[in-house]
């Protein structure tokens, strides 16, 4: 007798809609209940859930795993336009219509969602506004923080500026964007992650189509979002200076008018959820979901965390060493006009060239595209065995570059608080081979065995009460080089311990261990690293001051010694001219697209890079394995230590000094046994840990 909201008749249990059904077990990846739709035999999947016609088939069933290469965007037909209509986008400006969208997206269980800020570092950008879509064309904007400019308006449509309160919204916002049971999906999630995590929101689970593309065609092309979309939903979003001015004319985002910025920010939301249902379900058709599930997802949020954090320097050591390097860039230039006998511009390539292989006549020159002397440091190096100059210049621009990119860079990036720290931004999809990159600052490439790389490292301290921690694994590239070649000599040295340079040389030039002259295990140390990037008789030559003759007798002899090497080459080589792809041990995929180009150069350089990328790639997978568990395993171990940088093959820690033994022996633990138990490594993987108050002494 009780009054119900739906009859009774309607809740009967009725069978479902197959065809909605199967396409959604589809688009979901349940492939063994989609078998079980209909008269439960494996039908063929149905196309999947607002796919263009321009996406490309699944691999062919029964074929090998990771069998298919497209080849470059340009040889592909044109996507199908999708049609995007600004005007259906909606601006939201109060709290009950931004609730509604909240509810339509919790209805829906996916969402796409794009901030907007004031700045590019996500670790000091101010949060001004944020985009959701719920379906294709169903997108909205939440101004959050637009403002007037002080001289006007930016553009008329700002004049009401009507915006739910930064706080109203923020609290409405969060618990959406923390549902376990709502997907959130972002084009480079892990900067929005980083933006809100300051707001107090922790954003999860996510999807990123930038690192979804980025499995399935790393090397073919860019990842960003407008070539995306342009690639496979034959659409160019609005560019951001047609809202913002470029240049000095330029303006922050939180001065744009709300009718652009809605349609601006509105479309990336948009077209971030269509590139999704584009990109997502070929994971699974192509045999890349696992590569994605455990090396890309999971560590977008590690790196927010990363990037908020920071590394502290110290800036008096860094202003003290711009001055130095200052006043030995003045002796270097006195030296060089010294020797020319007149002044001249050091920083000037055309004067430099002018200099050597006009004036003073040195052979070797050879004129770039625009009829200028080369003067990089390869020609520099080449010539500094015959003349003082080029050993001048080389050494005057290394300062430079040291001063510029770093003293004076460092100090400029400290950002505000008090605390000297500088927040670097880690690129997860740059590279081919899953390596990551820095900018802004970059940190990844100071050098490491200068003297001078080495005071502007004693520049990055720990906080008070704290020790930075190095944590570094010991030549990881031979290491899977010897384990993917299976090379017995190699992995028989790892094991045992062994100098595996002193081993190499002993193995080639018969000389015995114990006594090795230095400069023989100094030869076999540039065959072994050089071997792995393809190294030829000319650069080895160059290397080591010695005739490419005599280069080219150690190579031949290397190989004989250990051929392995020569066959793991051979049959790579062989894999990648006929699939256009190599693969690394855990399943990543690395498309090679000039391996069948026809300049000869390119070809080369390519079977190079085809050698090279499983060992490279396969060191990037062990390192994004052991980031990905190291916060929750300092947790487990009861840890306050905080991870700050990831540079090459190494971690760094800051750690209180009372947990500084503990905290080396967590970052050993999961990083030597970062691969498991997805592969086993038939060789150990090394790692040294140490703690000091400054990043070289902890090195």
């Amino acid at each position: 007798d009780t009054p119900l909201p739906e009859p009774m008749d309607d809740l009967a249990v009725r069978d479902p809609d197959k065809e909605v059904l199967a396409a959604f077990l589809e688009l979901m990846e349940f492939r063994s209940l989609a078998r079980r739709v209909g008269d439960g035999s494996a039908a063929a999947a149905p196309r999947s859930l607002d796919t263009p016609s321009g996406a490309r088939p699944a691999a062919t069933p029964g074929a090998p795993v990771l069998s298919v290469s497209y080849g470059r965007p340009s040889d592909r037909p044109a996507a199908e336009p999708v049609a995007i209509d600004h005007g259906a986008y909606v601006c939201v400006r109060d709290l009950p219509t931004l609730e509604a969208w909240i509810a339509r997206a919790r209805a829906v269980g996916v969402v796409a969602f794009d901030t907007e800020t004031d700045a590019l570092s996500s670790a000091t950008a101010g949060l001004v506004g944020v985009s959701l879509a719920v379906a294709p064309g169903e997108a909205c904007y939440i101004p959050l923080a637009h403002e007037e400019k002080a001289e006007g308006l930016a553009f008329e449509t700002l004049a009401s500026l009507e915006q739910i309160p930064l706080v109203e919204a923020i609290a409405a916002l969060k618990p959406l964007l923390e549902d376990p049971a709502v997907l959130k999906v972002a084009q480079n999630a892990k900067y929005d992650m980083a933006v809100l995590a300051r707001y107090g929101v922790a954003v999860g689970p996510i999807d990123d189509t930038m690192l979804i593309s980025y499995v399935l065609e790393a090397g073919l092309h860019g990842h960003g979002m407008d070539e995306l979309s342009e690639l496979w939903l034959g659409h160019k979003p609005i560019p951001f200076k047609q809202v913002a001015g470029s240049g000095k004319a330029q303006i922050s985002f939180k001065h744009v008018g709300l009718t652009e910025a809605t349609a601006y920010a509105a479309e990336d939301a948009d077209v971030t959820l269509r590139l999704y249902h584009v990109l997502r379900p070929r994971l699974a058709q192509e045999g890349l979901l696992t590569v994605y599930e455990t090396l890309e997802r999971p560590l977008p949020a590690v790196l927010a965390a990363m990037e908020n954090t920071g590394i502290r320097v110290d800036p008096d050591t860094l202003r003290r060493l711009s001055n130095e390097f200052s006043m030995r860039m003045v002796d270097f230039e006195a030296r060089a006009q010294e020797i020319v006998g007149r002044p001249f511009n050091l920083g000037s390539p055309k004067q430099i060239g002018d200099v050597l292989f006009g004036e003073l006549q040195l052979k070797g020159g050879k004129k770039t595209a625009t009829g200028q002397w080369s003067t990089d440091s390869d020609v520099l190096e080449s010539l500094a065995a015959e003349h003082e100059l080029p050993r001048v210049l080389l050494d005057w621009r290394q300062l430079s570059k040291l001063k510029g990119t770093y003293t004076e860079n460092l100090i400029a990036a400290i950002a505000p608080g008090g605390e000297n720290r500088v927040h670097t931004s880690y690129a997860l999809a740059s590279t081919t081979t899953g390596r990551l990159s820095s900018s802004d600052p970059n940190l990844q490439n100071i050098p490491v065995r200068t003297e001078e790389g080495r005071k502007i490292r004693k520049a990055f301290v720990a906080k008070p009460g704290h020790l930075l921690i190095s944590a570094d694994y010991s030549q990881i590239e031979l290491r899977l080089l010897a384990h993917i070649g299976d090379i017995p000599q190699l992995k028989s040295a790892f094991r045992e311990g062994l100098d595996i340079h002193a081993m190499t040389a002993s193995e080639m030039f018969g000389v015995p261990i114990k006594g090795m002259p230095s400069d023989v295990r100094r030869r076999a140390k540039a065959i072994n690293f050089g071997i792995v990037y393809g190294i030829s008789a000319f650069g080895l030559a160059n290397q080591l001051g010695i005739g490419q003759g005599e280069a080219g007798a150690y190579i031949k002899t290397y190989f004989e010694r250990f051929p392995g090497i020569q066959a793991y080459m051979d049959a790579t080589k062989a894999f990648v001219r006929e699939h256009g792809f190599v693969t690394t041990i855990f399943g990543r995929k690395i498309n090679i697209p000039d391996i069948h180009a026809k300049s000869a150069a390119q070809r080369q350089f390519s079977e190079r890079a085809a050698i090279n990328a499983p060992i490279q790639g396969a060191a990037a997978d062990v390192m994004r394995r052991a980031m990905i568990r190291m916060p929750g395993a300092l947790v487990e171990a009861g840890l306050s230590a905080r991870v700050l940088l990831q540079v090459h093959d190494e971690l760094v820690f800051e750690a209180p000094e009372s947990e500084a033994e503990a905290t080396c022996a967590v970052a050993r633990k999961v990083m030597q046994g970062a691969a498991a138990p997805a592969v086993d490594i038939s060789v150990p993987l090394t790692v040294e840990a140490r703690a000091a108050h400054n990043w070289d002494e902890a090195h």
